[in-house]
């Protein structure tokens, strides 16, 4: 069961405000598929048709990434290992391709980390597919160690078939999957991180740009990826620490590469100035409490990990509410730091932001008549 617990009146207390709606979050884009997301809280911000299938492009190599940084965390493959340039990644992702490439020479080998470099900054097709043949054998195993990974991942819409995003009817993402993908690649691997932001890379003599025009504009973005077909569109999934926070937004769907520079600049630049920082709850300060069934206290304090700031759109404080909700009943021991519950904050019934809380103290289980006292209170919950 699902408990709630209302917060409004801390809120009230904090802010000096009520909960009438007054103010609307708003956002307009071109883009057919778009999402932004809170990073550290996965909070979405904006959306359009997110659970919407796409074809996904270039994009699609964010998961060809992930299952290489998988394999290097593993031990299985390392930076310095060097892989062979088959026949099968010169033809479909060499030069005469006619897609993006990094030039690869046949029959040559080249190291993990270069290949890297040239899927992340130049989209190379055939650095893509000599990863996936180097680590699976063929690119077809690799898919399935794509999709394998998604679904750990969390991705619930997508099914991956090749390493490159090169079309497949077969082959499908969402947006709210690509931003899931961003914020675990940019979690689970900062050490790798500062590759997607790297100017251009050089191979062959052949030095080519990052294909993602946003990192050399001076606004902040850091990452990820760009991706377009004829049939899809132009796309890219874009990331940003600008703000005090870091944001995630997917654009997809777009006419032309200057439309997609513009839609995802403008989406992002929109939720690092659109939303305001308050300080809502200090270190250590109890923001609610959730209810310990058969514990030696009734009840255990709630709190955020280390203190707890609102991002509230600009003119809306008017527009709040909030609830922390928990799935219960708690029942001991429950152990300090545990988490066990999640803010939530709402304008208008939009979430604009959920945060983790955790508890505050222990609670040990209690004597057999708090544990009865305890199931009579619950069974009588459970009639009401």
């Amino acid at each position: 069961m699902r408990y709630v617990s209302q917060v409004l009146v801390i809120l009230v207390a904090v802010f000096g405000v009520s909960g009438q709606a007054v103010a609307q979050v708003q956002f307009e884009t071109a883009a057919r598929y778009a999402l932004l997301v809170d990073h550290e809280s996965g909070t979405v911000l904006f959306q359009e048709n997110a659970d919407e299938p796409m074809e996904p492009a270039s994009m699609a190599k964010l998961m060809t990434i992930a299952v290489v940084f998988n394999e290097l965390r593993s031990g299985r493959l390392s930076l310095d290992t060097e892989l062979f340039v088959s026949e099968n990644a010169w033809r479909r992702g060499g030069a005469a391709s006619g897609g993006s490439t990094m030039f690869a020479e046949l029959n040559s080998r080249i190291s993990v980390e270069n290949l890297l470099r040239s899927v992340i900054i130049q989209s190379g097709n055939d650095a893509s597919i000599i990863l996936a043949e180097g680590i699976a054998g063929t690119e077809s195993t690799f898919a399935l160690m794509m999709n394998e990974l998604a679904a750990e991942i969390g991705l619930t819409g997508s099914h991956f078939t090749n390493s490159t995003g090169l079309p497949d009817p077969d082959m499908y993402v969402t947006a709210r999957d690509l931003a899931t993908l961003a914020r675990y690649l940019i979690r689970e691997f900062p050490e790798y991180y500062h590759i997607f932001s790297e100017p251009e890379f050089e191979w062959n003599n052949i030095k080519q740009s990052n294909r993602n025009s946003l990192v050399e504009m001076g606004i902040g973005v850091d990452g990820l990826k760009t991706g377009h077909t004829e049939a899809a569109g132009y796309g890219s999934v874009v990331s940003t620490d600008e703000g005090g926070r870091r944001l995630i937004a997917v654009v997809h769907g777009l006419d032309s590469m200057n439309q997609r520079t513009e839609e995802a600049r403008k989406l992002i630049t929109w939720g690092t100035r659109a939303f305001e920082r308050i300080p809502a709850f200090a270190a250590g300060q109890i923001i609610g409490y959730a209810d310990v069934y058969g514990g030696e206290d009734g009840s255990v304090g709630l709190i955020g990990e280390g203190s707890v700031d609102l991002y509230l759109p600009r003119g809306s404080r008017r527009c709040l509410t909030a609830d922390i909700t928990y799935q219960g009943p708690l029942l001991p021991p429950v152990a300090t730091g545990e988490r066990v519950a999640e803010l939530r904050v709402y304008c208008n019934e939009q979430l604009i932001q959920a945060a983790p809380l955790y508890a505050a103290d222990d609670v040990k289980q209690g004597g057999i008549v708090r544990r009865a006292t305890d199931a009579i209170k619950q069974l009588a919950l459970g009639w009401l």
